[in-house]
């Protein structure tokens, strides 16, 4: 069944497609896809997993055509990050 890894860094982002046997799990289908090898700073241990944007486990079995999600950890500084404005609150009161 085919299936595809996607991977995001601030550079860009890395979607492979690849084909694995019926029974694959997500852990089993991102090693399979080489990812690991091209970013070896992705940990399996800490970074979350999803499936089309929803989080899942890395024994999750895979259905034809899903999209397995890497995401790595993201960190701003507050001090570059501009500030949200609710609509309708302000600030000067």
């Amino acid at each position: 069944m085919q299936i595809g890894v996607a991977y995001s860094e601030p550079a860009g982002q890395t979607w492979l497609r690849i084909e694995v046997p019926e029974e694959t799990n997500v852990q089993q289908a991102i090693e399979q896809s080489g990812i690991l090898k091209k970013f070896p700073a992705i940990d399996l241990e800490t970074y979350k997993i999803g499936i089309f944007g929803k989080t899942a486990e890395l024994d999750t079995l895979l259905k034809p055509g899903d999209r397995v999600e890497i995401y790595r950890a993201i960190t701003a500084d507050p001090a570059t990050v501009p500030r949200r404005v609710i609509a309708g609150e302000d600030d000067d009161e």
